[in-house]
């Protein structure tokens, strides 16, 4: 097995998540050896880091041509994801690309043939589905693919945000000409989808929706904002909201890899106007035997719910919550892991995979995962539009 520190990291995209990649990155002893983006934030993030090639003007396909890059991190916006995945995978460099893959299932499906042409011998690719990774999230996994929970009856949990609340808001995520045109849902919501579908094993095969807009009209600055920034009301001009800002979606799942999950029944509440929540995805799974549920913002305790038991915390790092994530997790109970920990362990299970051969689990979201959460999208918004059931 190749060393992890032997292969080589560019990242395109300097904004919010862009530093999240290159922190995780940095503390698995990653090298990264290039960074793109536009000519001054990338010299900044550049020059910040240590990062020695810095490409100014978006220009990744330099980046691309660079000997010294093997895995290429996709940050950028959500309209150039595509284009910038299938140019990677040409180039023989293997991908881990933010969520949303794509900004429709037509485009996505591109790069799910041109992974699948690559065959074994091809380069990795993974959608930074991160939820996966939290230790509790695996746990819980385990927990129903074990039957600790009998056979699982529904799924039920909320992804709700506050930081687009006020009308003067704003961020390119808004627009969707950039990020697309499902936005809570799309950006946050399919963040619990995968995570519930993951623990599951099993994928949404038909939707219930209703999603609405209650920012018709919005406030935006005259140029362009970084994420969770905020700008002066005068400085600003009204535009129309094309994206929504809060929705409901009944999910119905289809076979599970283990027959502990069959044809569940979840429903998820999806907010980004939700007054004095800032990440707080939970979700609780619930089964003939007991239930388990979670918050992101108390991401090292699992609630485990009986009917004729008393119910317990089960705390990461203590017995019942150890074992089966020792591989995800480096510190001791009582020593708090959170999202930029969920972030390393994704990252470190990509390049034990690229590192390996491929021979190890490939427990991360792959393209058709990614490609699969675009269809579903499109299947939420054509149920949301018909007020009828859609199957993805």
């Amino acid at each position: 097995m190749t060393p992890l520190h032997h292969l080589r990291a560019g990242i395109i995209g300097t904004g919010f998540i862009g530093p999240v990649h290159i922190e995780a990155l940095k503390r698995l002893g990653i090298q990264i050896t290039a960074v793109c983006g536009s000519s001054a934030s990338a010299r900044k993030i550049g020059d910040l880091w240590g990062i020695p090639e810095v490409y100014g003007d978006y220009d990744h396909e330099a980046m691309y041509a660079s000997p010294n890059v093997d895995v290429v991190h996709i940050t950028s916006p959500n309209k150039v994801h595509v284009e910038q995945c299938l140019q990677a995978l040409e180039m023989g460099k293997h991908v881990i690309c933010e969520k949303p893959l794509g900004m429709t299932a037509a485009e996505t499906a591109k790069v799910v043939e041109a992974v699948r042409k690559g065959g074994k011998k091809g380069p990795v690719f993974a959608v930074n589905y991160m939820c996966r990774f939290f230790p509790a999230v695996l746990q819980m996994r385990a927990m129903v693919e074990r039957g600790d929970l009998g056979k699982i009856i529904h799924v039920q949990g909320t992804f709700f945000q506050d930081w687009l609340l006020h009308e003067t808001d704003y961020n390119w995520r808004v627009l969707a000409s950039e990020g697309g045109k499902l936005r809570a849902v799309g950006d946050i919501g399919t963040h619990w989808i995968d995570a519930v579908s993951f623990i599951l094993g099993a994928r949404a095969k038909s939707v219930f929706a209703h999603i609405e807009t209650f920012h018709k009209q919005r406030l935006r600055p005259r140029g362009e904002v970084q994420t969770f920034t905020k700008e002066s009301r005068k400085a600003m001009m009204p535009y129309k909201v094309d994206t929504e800002d809060f929705g409901s979606v009944l999910l119905k799942f289809g076979k599970a890899s283990h027959g502990n999950a069959d044809g569940v029944h979840a429903n998820a509440c999806i907010s980004q106007v939700a007054a004095g929540s800032k990440c707080n995805l939970n979700l609780g799974v619930y089964g003939t035997k007991g239930s388990v549920r979670w918050d992101l913002q108390q991401p090292n305790e699992i609630i485990f719910g009986r009917r004729d038991e008393p119910n317990q915390i089960l705390q990461r790092g203590t017995p019942g919550f150890m074992e089966d994530v020792a591989n995800f997790t480096d510190y001791p109970g009582g020593h708090p892991e959170g999202f930029s920990d969920a972030h390393k362990m994704h990252y470190r299970a990509v390049y034990e995979h690229i590192a390996s051969g491929k021979k190890t689990p490939a427990l991360f979201a792959t393209a058709a995962d990614g490609h699969h959460e675009v269809k579903l999208c499109e299947a939420i918004l054509q149920s949301s539009k018909a007020k009828t059931w859609v199957k993805v």
